[in-house]
């Protein structure tokens, strides 16, 4: 059976974010992984997540303003500077709190900008995060995201992205498969697991249409996750859709699904 860790930035959202910890441990959940850590202190998270036994597994690198629709600034020619602070920070956290990986957000191509140094300005942003975070001894990821949701986002497409790791020639940069995202961009979500299965780093699931709990769309997630243990997928799979009816209440799918 897979191992699920909660996303707390969708999952039990009608509490505060410290107070999602100890929800998703009475869930049952023994994991857990959010967007961003950086408007809390670490101590404020590292408490929560010992009091309540859990394991941190993911987050992200700063991506910028994200309430002003910002969605990273990777591929930004202008934000270079910025982007490396933000590394810093992200390792800074992310050693203190014990994750082994850290994920950076493409961002949206911003306009007017030719393709070529879109492109060249995310590979070296990604070999640099990518070395820094070797010296941490923590992965890097990047994630494919689809276009409906975020239109105008920089990487859309698993090749694409194996592409531009490929260019990056890091050993501890890998790919984060989110199989709504891949879903909505181009399917075959089984075979593209089972091809790039040693270059994706960390798994997350939602369903579509909606973006909520598996079970509630097209996605026939029974098979799929029968197929991650067939082929040895041994990481996390992070949950993060959108509760149609609250977290607790739509919780049936592990038990329907993952078993």
């Amino acid at each position: 059976m897979p191992k699920f860790a909660a996303n707390l930035t969708m999952l039990f959202n009608e509490v505060p974010f410290l107070d999602r910890f100890e929800r998703a441990a009475k869930a049952g959940f023994g994991a857990v992984e959010f967007l961003f850590p950086y408007a809390f202190a670490v101590d404020e998270i590292k408490s929560r997540l010992d009091a309540n036994g859990l394991r941190l597994v993911l987050h992200n690198l700063p991506a910028g303003d994200w309430d002003g629709g910002e969605r990273g600034i990777a591929c930004h020619p202008d934000r270079v500077d910025e982007f490396r602070k933000g590394v810093a920070q992200g390792i800074e956290y992310g050693t203190s709190l014990g994750v082994p990986q850290l994920n950076c957000l493409a961002g949206k191509a911003p306009a007017g900008v030719d393709a070529a140094v879109l492109r060249s300005t995310f590979v070296a942003n990604l070999r640099h995060a990518a070395g820094e975070l070797k010296k941490a001894k923590l992965k890097l990821l990047i994630e494919p995201i689809n276009h409906f949701d975020i239109p105008g986002f920089y990487l859309n497409y698993t090749d694409q992205a194996l592409s531009i790791l490929d260019e990056v020639g890091s050993d501890n940069a890998y790919v984060q498969y989110d199989i709504y995202h891949a879903q909505r961009m181009e399917g075959e979500l089984a075979n593209r697991l089972s091809q790039h299965l040693a270059r994706i780093g960390h798994i997350q699931l939602a369903d579509n249409p909606g973006r909520n709990e598996p079970g509630s769309g097209e996605i026939n997630y029974a098979f799929l996750f029968r197929h991650l243990d067939r082929i040895g997928y041994k990481g996390f799979i992070g949950c993060e859709y959108k509760p149609a009816a609250g977290t607790e209440a739509g919780l049936g799918w592990l038990k329907q699904l993952a078993n």
